[in-house]
């Protein structure tokens, strides 16, 4: 049985965005070609990507896979990806989206991000692709002060001409956001931020859906998905999965921690993106839908936000305090 994610209207056009996206960060090779493939003969329609993840030839192929087989059209799927620092310049921008779109093997991209409001000097893809976040691929950070209005309007050629159907920004705080809404003229359709119990970001949330763009939640079960990386603050905060909180309202519905603490998120009108390594998660997670939490439940989720970030650049990278 394919399973139909509920949608968000996005307001500049009345598209109707999946709620429920595949998140790929951190599939790689073959298991991302899987992954994909399997996720949208589950029934996912939105595949969030990124240049960084590194992983987009893959992602595309399992794409290919499924419309060659008739599990999918393309144009019932929304192919995300993300700008990376390292091409803000808007000699750069288009080089950047037409190199995602080629690994893709897409004609567009439904939504175009800007992946952090960092930006980053130059790295040739022929020197290094991905090109991460170091210069010389060991240690130096070396900014380079590009203006976010400059990026912004290298993008909005790209949507005049129909390589991107929707604009979004990610990482980036209302101040950023509303100096942004004062000059674009696509203005974005989307913010895509660290969204988790541990770090509910309301204001956030509000702000942006007052301004009519839609929100994404990502990294929805907090420290989880940065304990592989061995991120210090993650290794040291209680997992969610494990939080009495989670645990006695999933175990009143009969759901699992992962369904709730996704539920959480949708019933505030957010989007989540979970990342799924097996069939059965990936199911798991589309039925998260079919969970209703009551307001009490609702008010104690929310009660765990300590205002804790497990993705800040601030902490591994110099001078990239855009959270400060």
């Amino acid at each position: 049985m394919v399973l139909t994610p509920p949608t968000i209207t996005l307001q500049a056009d009345g598209a109707l965005m999946p709620q429920i996206g595949f998140g790929t960060w951190k599939h790689y090779g073959h298991k991302a070609t899987e992954a994909v493939y399997t996720g949208l003969k589950v029934g996912y329609r939105l595949i969030d990507c990124a240049c960084d993840y590194g992983n987009e030839k893959e992602c595309g192929e399992g794409l290919k896979r499924a419309v060659e087989d008739g599990v999918v059209a393309r144009e019932d799927v929304w192919v995300v990806s993300k700008l990376w620092n390292t091409f803000h310049r808007k000699e750069h921008v288009r080089e950047a989206v037409m190199r995602s779109l080629s690994d893709w093997g897409v004609s567009y991209f439904d939504i175009y991000y800007v992946h952090f409001p960092i930006s980053l000097a130059y790295v040739p893809p022929d020197i290094r692709y991905p090109p991460g976040w170091y210069y010389d691929g060991k240690s130096q950070i070396k900014h380079d002060p590009v203006p976010l209005r400059e990026t912004w309007e290298a993008l909005e050629d790209l949507v005049d001409e129909g390589y991107i159907r929707h604009l979004g920004v990610s990482n980036v705080c209302s101040a950023l956001l509303m100096d942004l809404l004062s000059y674009a003229r696509h203005r974005p359709s989307a913010l895509q931020i660290e969204i988790h119990p541990y770090n509910a970001q309301p204001r956030a949330v509000q702000y942006a859906h007052e301004q009519g763009i839609a929100v994404t939640a990502y990294s929805s079960f907090g420290p989880l998905g940065f304990r592989e990386l061995n991120s210090p603050k993650s290794l040291r905060t209680q997992a969610l999965f494990t939080h009495p909180a989670i645990t006695s309202i999933a175990e009143a519905h009969r759901r699992t921690p992962a369904q709730v603490v996704l539920r959480w998120a949708m019933q505030r009108g957010l989007a989540v993106i979970p990342k799924s390594d097996t069939e059965q998660q990936m199911k798991e997670n589309l039925q998260s839908a079919e969970v209703k939490l009551s307001e009490q439940e609702m008010s104690v989720i929310s009660g765990l936000d300590v205002g804790l970030r497990f993705n800040d650049p601030a902490d591994d990278f110099e001078g990239c305090r855009i959270f400060s």
